[in-house]
């Protein structure tokens, strides 16, 4: 099969993208796939005769892509090495590479790529593409909107509200999180103790997202629970060495302590497992996702978000959940092509 695998981009997210498309494109070539790692910005500079048999090139697309850095990247300086001066999103050759492929594996994450904007253009072209569909990632991207939904739903989730700077704030206590209303990786979320960190952080999260959304602190244990065509993966249960569950604890090796299955009674597995799955419905989400929860001291599950694109890096969550029912990494990638092409 001809995989285009699609990453990179200009979201906050971009080096994570990276190494997951980077994982995903090496997985398929061991499988026997004809596959190329594009970047989605960047794009790759061959002209027509070349791009014909792109899928048949011998050469390492992943070559060089090997870390995570602590900091999420400078955007700027990606931007600055497009030579057309980036007036389409998309890269040199991206839609035409695309369109030579059996399927689009889509290894992005954040804006641009998470958010529906590709999905809707994909469809519109006819190129079938790896996860859910534009409406559902559109939806799941919007934090605010998406626990509007799973509030309709009665789905627990913790309290909160969209603001934007120089609006007027609601009390509901401290400590409080503050996150950008479109965004993942934790890039732009703050916990905050008091008024002071609290208008620091709406400052800083108003540099990612025109909105934020601001919801009340559960404090205890943090969990996810993949799902694949809507059915519900062991549980990982999530524990920073030291700190919250941030940008470089997600993607620096050895930083969280990842234990799967989760060490739960039978009951909350079960409780979990079936909120995941009903977040998944009341989403409109297919193919495959990626629930996070938090339960709090006294056992209360709250629904925080979902992940449309969950990450396959080395140290993901998802990856991670598949290998405890027995797919590896490279069997995953191609279960993941299969259920997609379903939808």
């Amino acid at each position: 099969m001809k995989v285009a695998v699609l990453a990179g981009g200009t979201s906050t997210e971009r080096e994570v993208s990276l190494i997951t498309g980077a994982g995903i494109y090496r997985a398929l070539k061991e499988k026997g796939h004809k596959a190329v790692l594009i970047d989605v910005y960047l794009g790759i500079e061959y002209d027509g005769d070349k791009l014909d048999d792109i899928f048949e090139y011998d050469r390492d697309w992943a070559e060089g892509i090997d870390a995570i850095k602590e900091e999420s990247p400078d955007l700027d300086e990606i931007k600055s090495l497009r030579k057309d001066g980036a007036k389409c999103f998309f890269g040199p050759n991206v839609m035409e590479i695309c369109k030579r492929a059996d399927v689009v594996f889509m290894a992005l994450h954040g804006a641009n790529g998470e958010d529906g904007k590709i999905q809707a253009t994909f469809e519109l072209f006819g190129i079938p593409y790896t996860g859910t569909d534009h409406l559902s990632s559109a939806i799941c991207m919007n934090k605010m909107i998406s626990k509007d939904i799973m509030i309709a739903n009665d789905i627990p989730t913790p309290e909160g509200y969209t603001m934007k700077l120089g609006d007027t704030v609601k009390e509901i206590g401290y400590p409080a999180v503050v996150k950008v209303n479109n965004g993942g990786s934790s890039v732009g979320t703050y916990i905050v103790n008091d008024r002071a960190e609290f208008d620091e952080a709406l400052r800083s999260a108003a540099r990612y997202d025109e909105y934020v959304v601001v919801e009340k602190c559960i404090k205890g244990r943090e969990f996810t629970c993949g799902l694949i065509e809507g059915k519900s993966l062991p549980i990982v249960e999530i524990m920073p060495k030291e700190g919250g569950y941030d940008y470089k604890n997600k993607y620096q090796s050895g930083k969280t302590l990842e234990v799967c299955p989760a060490e739960l009674s039978e009951e909350k597995t079960k409780e979990i497992r079936d909120v995941a799955e009903k977040v998944y419905r009341a989403l409109r989400l297919k193919a495959y996702a990626r629930i996070d929860f938090m339960m709090d001291e006294d056992e209360n599950i709250y629904c925080l978000e979902a992940n449309t694109l969950p990450g396959m890096t080395p140290v993901s969550l998802f990856p991670q959940e598949a290998a405890a029912i027995g797919l590896s990494y490279g069997d995953l990638c191609e279960k993941l092509i299969e259920v997609s092409l379903k939808k």
